[in-house]
């Protein structure tokens, strides 16, 4: 049963806890964290796909800039525990340096350790060696399996525990992903692991689908959690929508009620597929872009969710051999933060949403008295579904409406009956209408209230709501297209007071109505006085505004934490980014990036008297601040420096090429590879015919990226052809050959996730004069394994020759396999078994003189089917005052070729040409060195004997003044130690 302890008084009164800690508590409400009230407002971000620990604090601070308090973090049990008994907690798989950076930022962290985690990772992020040494049935409680992931949660464990939130950390949860409802006692044994230790956080799950999973019974977490993903994982028709969930408030009353309704993933964006008509990262930040988060969030807070996390918000790069079958390098997940770390336009619908959760308290405890189609709420137009929520302590209400068919694109024009403090009337008063222009939706309040301001009821949108200095500030918003009205009591005597024909008020008993008619663009003041400042603006410049943080200095480890060491905040309009805000004494120290010269605007305590722009101090523009508010304002022109604009990125020239399959020629010796020699397999799929020995390449410590074969026999003339059944999972490839004469390429293939082929069953025909007769011949394979799935069968599930019988198997991958691999720093994911890879061509500073020059572009020498590797060196010179978003982009053209490309030693894209449909590949600095020597590599498969034709080059994304300073690099580069 579900472990609840009732607690009888806290800063909150009426809590429930796990008997553990009293610092995380929590009602049918909302989560109560250190006695305040808290709305988990939180996206995911797994720092395995940005394995640079540098940029994390980057990630953080565009999270946080956005209004968000929290993360969720999956753990990657494969990179950490990549053979048994070894746990390795170093470089980008550490955790101390992510839970640092949380501290830092403010930003509360839910882990998710797995050891499942799915994610689109190679067999979901479970260790390569269980997939291949547990024989029972993984994520059961199977003895073997039990024992298997021990050490990796228990190393989770001794990670964690100082950071937890009773220690001073930010670590608040741990979640487990969802698994079948049979195997509870899995559940069960996990959980006894986390409580027989010093774990005192909750602990949670989620349920994919509305099973009900995990409330009750073995296996039942403290918190209950839902996953939804409503427009799925197709982005090939981003202008169509799947209508919005609508039984998601019954479905949480009637199976949890007593809990706060938590949405562990909700969709921020969708992985993408293989194939030429995949549809791209771009449109999937179409579908799931600022329409589908206004209307598909607003949603989930219509079913009074308090809990919520966007997967993803970062997606960042599935690099080495860290994709499942079904997707490509990328993991950009059309989030709103892009691959390469830029803001993307969905950004600023999150950030309108995030600063108006921050600025709500009275939104985090919230009864659902119901919505206009079940009568509670009175609409004048039922094309406008309208959802009421209100606060059952202060009576503060929130209508959150949207078009009843949620996938319309019509305007619809209603009004709403509301009860305010002032009596119940229809609103607006004095504009025409509410209007949802499309697929939109909007929080009308009531009763709300801004420092000890209150507003009667706003149809305008809020952006900002509180204290700033000794004055109650209210930043409303809306589109410029539409009328908006809010009604409130003004007080002081005003300085300035907007005087516009689109703007008109009328006070009757004290409230004060005013009227924002269409065809406003830019920031207005409303009212400015030595009480209140009221501000308003169109849609677009609410986006362009900042809220950060002032932390305090008395609170130690939680002093950046909105709610529990702060409740202080300034307004920042103009920069592309504000990162953070500190005051002393007099000045206030802005920081943040800009990428053009922009007006900035500020909002800050009256005692402010300068400021600072990253550490330079700037000239006020007096007259322009007086524009806006005679108190507390500051204006100023800033600009990047003029110097920034002329970063490009250096040629790739000066081509080095080795051919990198010795492998078929007649004078190579297998005889250090490993004997392929198994008759028995853990792994579940069996072989469909052969001799009895099993080439599955992860029985013999080679799971992912390339893998070779070699197939000795002794020919006879009778001999004409082999059959071979290859496995390798959505758009592998395995070209074949008999002893340096070229066979044939098996493909696997996606389309867009259909048409898929993740093995193939072929006869390769041998040309006359390929066979030595009477003597050893030998089959190669090469093999791209697409990752693995759990315990899938990657290798050669069927080989026989027409006539007679093979001799001896040879295998290799990479070089160690998962329990010798010599490159500790990238990790047991990086590198697979090609020649170059194996003596470490990729590396820097390996000695490439003695190679032949020749040009990228010029492919492989004679038009043969094979491996060549490439190698270049350029030097980068770059600020640390700015950051540089770069990317490697290769042709676009569909040829039959794969290429790794490397960069610094990490395998950083697979471009798969015969199918796309990646062909750019971003990589960050600390991969990228911006102040030396760079190596870049390119591992080129031509998989048919044809001329193929790359190119490859080095692109500038974007400049941006500002960034996190000086970015750790860790490449180590070549030597002959663990290579021969």
């Amino acid at each position: 049963m579900r472990r609840t302890t009732a607690v009888a008084s806290t800063a909150v009164t009426n809590l429930t806890g796990n008997g553990r800690t009293t610092d995380v508590m929590w009602d049918k409400y909302s989560l109560v964290i250190k006695g305040q009230r808290v709305f988990i407002h939180s996206g995911e971000f797994h720092t395995f796909r940005l394995p640079v620990p540098g940029l994390w604090l980057d990630i953080l601070q565009k999270i946080k800039a956005a209004g968000f308090n929290a993360i969720s973090v999956y753990t990657h049990m494969a990179l950490i525990n990549p053979s048994p008994e070894v746990i390795d907690f170093n470089d980008y798989r550490a955790l101390e340096p992510l839970y640092e950076a949380a501290k830092q930022t403010g930003i509360w962290i839910v882990l998710r350790p797995g050891p499942y985690i799915n994610a689109e990772t190679t067999a979901g992020g479970i260790s390569h060696w269980i997939t291949s040494q547990v024989a029972g049935e993984l994520r059961t409680n199977a003895t073997d399996w039990k024992a298997a992931w021990q050490v990796y949660i228990r190393g989770i464990i001794t990670e964690t525990l100082p950071y937890q939130i009773s220690q001073g950390g930010p670590v608040i949860d741990n979640e487990y992903s969802q698994s079948p409802i049979t195997h509870a006692e899995y559940f069960a044994e996990l959980e006894a692991v986390y409580h027989d230790s010093g774990i005192v956080v909750p602990l949670t799950a989620n349920d994919p689908g509305e099973g009900e999973n995990w409330i009750n019974g073995t296996g039942a977490v403290d918190v209950y959690g839902l996953d939804s993903y409503p427009q799925g994982f197709d982005c090939s028709n981003p202008r169509v929508w799947r209508p919005v969930v609508t039984n998601y408030y019954s479905y949480h009353e009637g199976v949890d009620p007593s809990e706060p309704w938590y949405f562990p993933e909700f969709q921020g964006g969708s992985f993408d597929a293989w194939g030429p008509t995949a549809p791209g990262y771009d449109q999937c930040r179409t579908l799931t872009g600022p329409d589908f988060e206004n209307v598909f969030y607003l949603n989930l807070w219509a079913s009074n969710a308090k809990l919520i996390n966007y997967y993803m918000l970062y997606g960042g790069t599935s690099w080495g051999g860290l994709p499942f079958p079904g997707v490509y390098t990328s993991y950009d997940y059309g989030s709103a933060i892009a691959e390469n770390r830029e803001l993307t336009v969905k950004y600023p619908e999150l950030k309108r949403e995030g600063l108006f959760l921050r600025s709500s308290p009275e939104f985090y405890k919230t009864d659902h008295i119901g919505n206009s189609t079940g009568g509670a709420v009175a609409v004048t137009n039922s094309s406008a579904f309208v959802t009421l929520l209100t606060n059952p302590d202060t009576s503060t209400s929130f209508y959150i409406a949207r078009q009843n068919d949620s996938t319309s694109m019509v305007i619809t024009n209603f009004k709403l009956n509301v009860t305010t403090s002032a009596g119940s009337f229809p609103i607006p008063r004095v504009a025409s209408a509410i209007t949802l222009s499309g697929r939109q939706s909007k929080v009308i309040v009531t009763g709300y209230s801004f420092g000890s301001s209150k507003v009667i009821y706003s149809t305008a949108q809020v952006l900002y709501a509180g204290q700033i200095g000794e004055r109650d500030v209210l930043f409303l918003y809306g589109d410029s297209s539409q009328e908006h009205e809010v009604a409130l009591s003004l007080t002081g005597t005003p300085r300035l007071q907007a005087q516009s024909v689109s703007i008109s008020s009328t006070s009757i008993d004290g409230v004060t109505t005013i009227t924002f008619l269409a065809g406003i663009h830019g920031l207005v003041t409303v009212w400015d006085s030595s009480e209140q400042l009221i501000l308003y603006s169109d849609t677009a410049t609410a986006g362009t505004f900042w809220s950060p943080e002032i932390s305090s200095s008395q609170l130690g480890d939680f002093a950046n934490y909105w709610q529990i060491g702060t409740n202080t905040s300034i307004l920042v309009g103009g920069p592309y980014l504000v990162r953070n805000a500190t005051i002393s004494g007099s000045t206030l120290a802005l920081r943040g990036d800009l990428n053009e010269s922009v007006r900035l605007i500020v909002i800050a305590p009256e005692t402010v008297k300068a400021i600072t722009w990253n550490g330079m101090s700037i000239s006020a523009d007096v007259a322009a601040a007086a524009t806006v508010t005679l108190q507390g304002g500051f204006s100023a022109q800033i600009s990047p420096p003029t110097w920034a604009s002329g970063i490009s990125a250096p040629p790739l020239t000066g081509w080095k090429y080795a051919d990198s399959l010795p492998e078929i020629q007649a004078d190579f010796l297998d005889a250090d590879w490993t004997i392929a020699n198994h008759t028995t397999t853990n792994i579940p799929f069996k072989p469909y015919y052969g001799d009895g020995r099993v080439l599955y390449g992860c029985d013999y410590e080679y799971c992912e990226n390339i893998v070779l074969w070699r197939g000795h026999f002794n020919a006879t003339e009778d001999v004409k052809s082999v059959n071979l059944s290859i496995n390798g999972g959505e758009a592998f490839a395995a070209t074949v050959w008999v002893n340096n004469v070229f066979l044939n390429t098996s493909y696997g293939n996606s389309t867009n996730n259909r048409n898929i082929l993740e093995e193939t069953d072929d006869k390769f025909y041998f040309p006359p004069g390929s066979l030595l007769y009477n003597q050893d011949n030998v089959i190669t394979i090469l093999q791209a394994s697409i990752t693995d799935e759990e315990k899938s069968p990657r290798g050669v599930r069927g080989f026989m020759l027409d006539t007679g019988d093979f001799g001896e198997w040879k295998v290799q991958g990479k070089l160690g396999g998962y329990t010798n691999y010599p490159d500790k720093v990238r990790g047991v994911l990086n590198e697979g078994g090609l020649y170059g890879e194996r003596v470490g061509w990729h590396l820097p500073g390996y000695d490439t003189s003695s190679w032949v020059s020749r040009d990228l572009s010029e492919g492989l020498p004679n038009a043969a089917a094979g491996v060549g590797f490439f190698v270049s060196t350029f030097d980068l010179k770059i600020s640390e005052e700015l950051d540089v978003l770069m990317s490697f982009v290769f042709d676009q053209s569909s040829q039959p070729y794969r290429a790794q490309l490397y960069v610094n030693g990490w395998m950083m894209g697979k471009r798969v040409a015969n199918l796309g449909p990646q062909y750019k590949f971003p990589v960050q600095p600390g991969i990228l060195n911006y102040d030396g020597a760079n190596t870049v590599a390119v591992a080129l498969w031509a998989m048919e004997p044809i001329i193929v034709s790359p190119t490859l080059q080095l692109v500038v994304d974007g400049v941006y003044e500002g960034g996190v300073g000086s970015v750790g690099v860790n490449n180590p580069g070549w030597s002959t130690e663990g290579r021969g």
